[in-house]
């Protein structure tokens, strides 16, 4: 391998500038009835201002837990971080105080949550809860706030904002609830703005619309976007770098045009061989086999191995590092450059 470098070293852009986030070892566990989950081990990434860093993996990957660590809105219990910094622009907010946390929630750090409809106050209505944001951090009065709840709707693209802004969640389409929650989001102006499967189920029209969205206003407001996802697809035209997740671990760092060109890991290449294609149109769908591990129960060696067709013997009795295979990629596997190069073996029976 072409190097021996960690990805817990914070590393600067090609600018020098430093991270406008940065995320070094994180690590968090839940400590329930039938043992302790480990689901985030060791995680590591950087954002810049106005960069898309999407983080992929399947359900139960650990990229929500670890958007919920950076917010610092785990539930505790279960859920601790046992490790690890989270640094927005230097500051260690793991570090601080609840009530000084508190202050960057929000202001400085955003979140859109999975669900709208379950995120949404359902008596309340969503002009309340837009304007509620200035009336709480700007000290507005509720003539004013709304009239930033009215600006924010159409901002996000709301019609008739000012007629509907006394609506109540359930009279809107799913579409445009995702946009209210974008709307409480960006009200207080944040530097980093994470979206967590901001498009589920939605369909393809509006994930587009929705896409498309978020991509104008962070262009409008230079935030950095941490893209939360299992889908490949949504993320192919609006990031600019990958973070693929499994079993509460990076797997894959990369510049989202060379995993699309060539993924230096196995659980990378079988996420892409799952795509829909269609020029492989009336062929069956390629699917990774088996299911990701139970978190309480990890398997020694490589968390991926019993479900990688390259698996050898150092597979089961060595975790492998991520590792800098090529200037700017990452791989945590003991076959990266040989995946990459399409030159490893079928192994497994």
């Amino acid at each position: 391998m072409a190097s021996t470098q960690s990805t817990a070293e914070p590393r600067p852009d090609d600018t020098g500038a430093p991270p406008l986030l940065e995320v070094d070892d994180l690590h968090v566990e839940f400590r329930t009835r039938d043992g302790v989950a480990r689901a985030v081990n060791g995680v590591s990434y950087t954002l810049h201002e106005g960069e898309t860093v999407a983080v992929l993996g399947e359900s139960g990957s650990g990229k929500s837990v670890t958007a919920q660590a950076i917010m610092g809105i785990l539930d505790t219990p279960p859920g601790f971080v046992t490790g690890g910094a989270v640094r927005f622009r230097g500051q260690d907010l793991l570090a601080l105080p609840d009530e000084e946390r508190r202050a960057y929630r929000g202001r400085s750090i955003s979140m859109i949550f999975q669900d709208a409809l379950s995120a949404l106050n359902p008596v309340f209505t969503v002009g309340w809860q837009i304007s509620e944001m200035f009336r709480v951090h700007e000290g507005l009065s509720r003539k004013d706030a709304k009239a930033r709840a009215i600006d924010l709707m159409d901002q996000v693209r709301i019609p008739a904002a000012r007629e509907r802004i006394n609506d109540f969640p359930h009279q809107f389409s799913g579409g445009m609830r995702q946009r209210i929650m974008i709307a409480m989001s960006i009200a207080l102006d944040p530097d980093v703005l994470i979206a967590d499967e901001p498009t589920t189920a939605l369909d393809v029209t509006v994930q587009a619309q929705i896409m498309q969205l978020l991509r104008d206003l962070q262009r409008e407001r230079n935030m950095g976007l941490i893209l939360i996802t299992h889908d490949l697809g949504v993320v192919a035209d609006v990031a600019d770098k990958i973070e693929v997740m499994y079993s509460g671990r990076i797997m894959e760092q990369a510049q989202v045009h060379d995993i699309y060109a060539k993924p230096a890991h196995p659980y990378t290449e079988g996420l892409l061989n799952s795509i829909p294609r269609v020029d492989l149109k009336g062929q069956e769908l390629s699917a990774i086999p088996g299911l990701p591990p139970n978190l309480t129960r990890i398997p020694q060696g490589c968390e991926f191995r019993p479900r990688c067709p390259y698996a050898r013997q150092i597979c089961h009795e060595q975790r492998p590092p991520l590792l800098e295979v090529l200037p700017g990629r990452y791989s945590a596997c003991h076959f990266a450059q040989e995946v990459l190069e399409g030159d490893v073996d079928n192994q497994q029976p």
